[in-house]
Parts: C-alpha cells; sequence; structure tokens
C-alpha cells in the first residue's frame, strides 16, 4: 500500500478522466496508492482542497502559503490553528522559502515560514516545508521558531545530504518525488541511498514533475508509484517494503490521518 504524501489535486489535468476527479484516483488505487495528502498553498485553494478531502476518505488535506503566493496573502499564526482544527487537515503548509522563483519576497516568505512554524507548535501539527536555494535561511527559521514535536517535512526534496541530516536532527522528515528519477539527478540519488527508510516518504506533487518514463507530461497521483519503484531498486529492497515503511512513516508523521480501512 502505497501513500502519495505531496499532491495538489485541485490542479491535475483531468481531461483523460472526462473531469472526474475520482476517476483519476481510481486509477491511482488500483495501482496501489490508497491515501493522498492534498495540499493547500494560498488563501484562495484553502477550501478547495478541504472539500476535496471532505468528499473522498482515502484524501486528507494541508492548509497553508507557498512562499511563491504570500504576495497575494498571508495567514496569521490564529489562522493557521483555526484552520487546523478541520478534521480533514492534518498538517499546515505548504510553506517555506524559494529563492529560485521569488527572491524579491524573501522577507515576507521569512515572516510567513516563521508563523507556520509558530502555528505547526501552537496547534501540534506537522509543517509541509518547500525549500529552494534557501539552505540555511530553512534550517535556521526551523531552529529558530519550529518545535520537534510538530516537525514536518521537506517535501520534494533536492538539496544536499548536509541539509538532508541537519533537517533529520530536528526531527524532519525528507520526500522524494520524481525528480529523483531525473538523469541529472544523480546527487540526489545519492541522498536516496544514505536515508533512514524510517524518514522516507514518496510524492507526485503532481500535476508536476512526472518521473521517467511519464517526464514532460502532466503528473498524477498513480504515478507514485514509479517513484517508489525507482527507489526501491536503488536502495535494493522491495517495492513491498519501501511501500510499507513509506506509509507507516506518513502515519508516524501525521498521526491525525486516519488509517485506511
Amino acid at each position: 500500500m502505497l501513500t502519495d504524501s505531496h499532491c495538489h489535486l485541485d490542479r491535475i489535468d483531468l481531461t483523460p478522466y472526462n473531469g472526474d476527479l475520482n476517476a483519476a484516483l481510481n486509477a491511482a488505487r488500483e495501482r496501489g496508492i490508497k491515501q493522498f495528502l492534498c495540499i493547500g498553498v494560498s488563501l484562495d485553494n484553502r477550501e478547495a482542497v478541504v472539500d476535496i478531502a471532505r468528499q473522498h476518505p482515502d484524501v486528507h488535506a494541508s492548509v497553508g502559503i507557498h512562499p511563491c503566493d504570500v504576495e497575494s496573502g498571508t495567514a496569521t499564526v490564529e489562522q493557521l490553528v483555526e484552520w487546523g482544527v478541520a478534521p480533514e487537515v492534518i498538517g499546515l503548509g505548504e510553506t517555506g522559502l524559494d529563492y529560485h522563483y521569488a527572491e524579491q519576497t524573501k522577507a515576507l516568505q521569512q515572516e510567513s515560514f516563521a508563523l507556520h512554524l509558530k502555528a505547526g507548535a501552537r496547534a501540534g501539527l506537522p509543517v509541509i516545508v518547500h525549500t529552494r536555494e534557501a539552505r540555511e535561511d530553512t534550517l535556521n527559521l526551523i531552529r529558530q521558531h519550529g518545535d520537534p514535536a510538530s516537525a514536518g517535512v521537506l517535501h520534494c526534496f533536492t538539496e544536499s545530504w548536509e541539509m538532508a541530516s541537519a533537517a533529520m536532527d530536528m526531527g524532519y522528515y525528507i520526500s522524494l518525488s520524481g525528480i529523483v528519477t531525473f538523469k541529472s539527478a544523480e546527487a540526489l540519488r545519492e541522498v536516496a541511498k544514505k536515508m533512514p527508510l524510517d524518514r522516507l516518504l514518496v510524492e507526485t506533487d503532481s500535476p508536476y514533475l512526472a518521473p521517467v518514463p511519464y517526464r514532460g507530461k502532466s503528473n498524477e497521483p498513480q504515478y507514485v508509484r514509479e517513484v517508489a519503484e525507482f527507489v526501491a531498486n536503488l536502495r535494493g529492497i522491495s517495492l513491498e517494503q519501501l511501500a510499507e515503511q513509506t506509509t507507516e512513516n506518513f502515519h508516524n508523521l501525521f498521526p491525525k490521518a486516519p488509517s485506511p480501512g
């Protein structure tokens, strides 16, 4: 049983499924994916992701403001804590820092990220972190404002082993996406080999970053199987072992998520 620990179900291309999200989810379910975490990125999509989770018992939701969306509006600690009370919401984020696409909003990103970390500590919810070209600031803000009891995950990880190790020392998990299958991702594959298996998650980040052999196409939750198979082969273990462990990890990280079945 696999879990897609990070997907944007409100954004995936449903054309092949005649606009039916449940059909897309069924395609994943038939391939052994039994749980999905639908990610909030802005004030505008907060209600949409929670509503999707309400409609599908195997879908959970997070709420938060992506670092590239901070100019459209941020949230206070009190708002984040309030949103996190909903039974469908199991984490806060996607938050974090992106100095590649949005360096001009660096100060606002840092403020928003700190608020999410404080809210996670207050609400007892893990924080889902996006980080790109902001290693030191990301780690420093986690140290300053995070709480090990609400440590979260560095999602779609593409950074160094040193960053992964520092984050894990603070209680964080590391999630791998389809990027690990890309020919250019040799350094990331070395990280994937070194990772303690009990701190690893897999994800699609769909509709983005489809894994090989679907690279360049619209991503969808069923392709988390390709990510998992690739990582299992890389580590010399069975898909079943990797699926079982990463799903157990998902529930250890997100204890509010009910187990399927």
